[in-house]
């Protein structure tokens, strides 16, 4: 008999399997795929780390976390810095004086501001949707150029059509800085994630290609408790029906030539180019090997038994969520967390920083 039933090997998952294991519990991870880590996962190609479920770069401003995800790691002094590129013509992200100096010529942060508040007046009052959103916020050149198309493509909408929430948060600096994140702590872990989760896992029993859907009658036999990361809708048989997702579709290419684009990710922004980027996975190890592998990254609309990426976090599917988590808070036995059961787009280290934060509520 197990103490924990841990469904997913993921962040949150390896991280309770871990802490609970420190702890003297005895723990099974049960996982539907055929390796661990979930969408951090990275494969080795030529000797170049490949994030095969897009880019994941680490970043936090939470020293507890810091500290934690350093146990298992060292970090490198990886910086994102995407390139957005439009119709061939290439701009710093996020939005800076380095973008603002390519769009219009300005120089100062002064002329910069003036030329945004010229073009964001033809908002009035209170932004009704994405595209009135970011308009009122950069300007109508920059919406249109590196706004517009890329997020239509992600959506699968038009941005008049998208909440105004979606954007209300645009990162817009006037220095010339093109380092994406503001947080005080960012890299990638020497050796890819799979480091951090090896080292989380290790001495664990773990089950590869193991639904535990399709075996919770009997799973659940072995274990006083469960630890669920997977979709919540689905652990509860879509009994209200399904949440909705958006997905995610990669194209992984080898290509016999040392540097494709120059830089890890760049985004491409018009809405005829399919794809949302592309992904020059190299670069975040500042690799020199002699070949290179690219990702083209498409945003498709999900369908039941698709892999999940993003919460619609829309109203219609936030009050179907929370009916859900009225049942997942009946639940005497089972602990759900993680992105997918909660229903909430995590970055990774508030991923991490959830799951320590639910190992203290469980053993203090």
């Amino acid at each position: 008999m197990y103490d924990y039933l841990i469904v997913g090997s993921g962040l949150f998952g390896s991280v309770f399997a871990y802490e609970a294991t420190k702890r003297g519990y005895k723990v099974l991870v049960v996982e539907k795929d055929g390796f661990t880590g979930g969408h951090i996962h990275t494969k080795e190609v030529e000797g170049i780390l490949v994030h095969e479920f897009g880019a994941h770069i680490f970043h936090t401003s939470n020293r507890e976390v810091w500290d934690y995800v350093n146990q298992f790691a060292e970090f490198n002094r990886y910086t994102n810095s995407p390139i957005a590129n439009y119709k061939g013509e290439l701009y710093n992200l996020p939005f800076n004086m380095n973008t603002f100096n390519a769009m219009w010529g300005t120089v100062t942060p002064a002329e910069a501001k003036a030329k945004i508040e010229e073009q964001r007046s033809s908002i009035q009052g209170i932004p009704q949707n994405l595209e009135e959103q970011a308009i009122s916020l950069v300007g109508l050149d920059i919406y249109e150029k590196l706004i517009k198309g890329y997020t239509e493509k992600q959506w699968g909408r038009e941005c008049r059509d998208l909440p105004a929430f979606i954007i209300k948060r645009l990162p817009v600096r006037f220095t010339y800085d093109n380092n994406y994140f503001n947080d005080r702590y960012q890299g990638i872990p020497i050796g890819g994630y799979n480091v951090i989760i090896d080292a989380l896992l290790k001495g664990i029993e773990v089950r590869l290609n193991t639904d535990y859907l399709k075996e919770k009658a009997s799973l659940d036999t072995q274990a006083k408790k469960v630890i669920y990361t997977g979709t919540i809708d689905s652990y509860f048989d879509y009994r209200f029906g399904r949440l909705e997702y958006r997905s995610l579709r990669f194209e992984h290419e080898l290509l016999d030539m040392e540097n494709y684009q120059g830089v890890a990710v760049m985004n491409y922004t018009d809405r005829e180019t399919p794809y949302t980027r592309i992904i020059e996975h190299k670069h975040f190890d500042y690799g020199t090997q002699p070949k290179t592998v690219i990702t083209r990254e498409y945003s498709v609309e999900w369908q039941a038994g698709d892999e999940p990426y993003y919460p619609v976090n829309d109203e219609t599917n936030q009050a179907l969520y929370h009916r859900y988590k009225d049942l997942a808070d009946q639940e005497q036995s089972v602990l759900f967390g993680g992105r997918l059961a909660e229903y909430k787009y995590y970055d990774m280290d508030k991923v991490i920083y959830s799951a320590l934060q639910a190992v203290k509520k469980e053993f203090k």
